[in-house]
């Protein structure tokens, strides 16, 4: 297993750990649970609905989410989305990694409306399962971390620069 370096805090756009492609979790161990429950306990105290491990500076391919707004909280091991919707929708997204002065920056992203995932949880167990709607949506804006990929990506160049502009001016 990885090891984890510093202290498990959120990390903010220009900070490298965001931009690298995370390694597979090798075995559930203490270590990946700890790392789990601090993510798990980030989230909620910054009532988020997703968190994945580069952005508290792990670079374990791991994440959460709220699975229905505000419910059960699924603990994700080595995810991957294995079919994407051809039908896409526009959403409001935001990213606790993307922040002004007032907290998390949104912008209108496009993203296949459902994908079908494959992970395995906390206990090791495989899931695979279609995700529709917000579910989609947060699994798609986590596993975009793990390949060291913003949701500012998905933007054109203009709203991008737009997001960036607000984003300096929190520094």
């Amino acid at each position: 297993m990885a090891k984890t370096t510093g202290e498990m805090a959120l990390r903010f756009v220009g900070d490298p750990c965001l931009r690298e492609r995370s390694k597979p979790v090798g075995k559930v161990d203490a270590e990946v649970l700890r790392v789990l429950e601090k993510m798990e306990e980030i989230m909620k105290l910054e009532a988020g609905a997703g968190l994945a491990a580069p952005q508290i500076g792990v670079n374990l391919r791991m994440l959460i989410f709220a699975y229905e707004r505000g419910g059960k909280i699924l603990k994700v091991i080595n995810p991957k989305i294995l079919a994407r919707s051809e039908k896409t929708v526009v959403m409001n997204e935001g990213c606790f990694s993307v922040q002004d002065m007032d907290g998390p920056v949104f912008a209108d992203v496009e993203r296949p409306e459902s994908v079908v995932a494959e992970w395995a949880d906390e206990r090791g167990c495989a899931h695979k399962k279609e995700l529709s709607g917000f579910a989609a949506r947060v699994i798609q804006h986590e596993v975009d971390h793990l390949d060291g990929i913003l949701f500012i990506d998905h933007l054109s160049s203009a709203k991008r620069e737009m997001v960036m502009r607000k984003v300096k001016k929190r520094k």
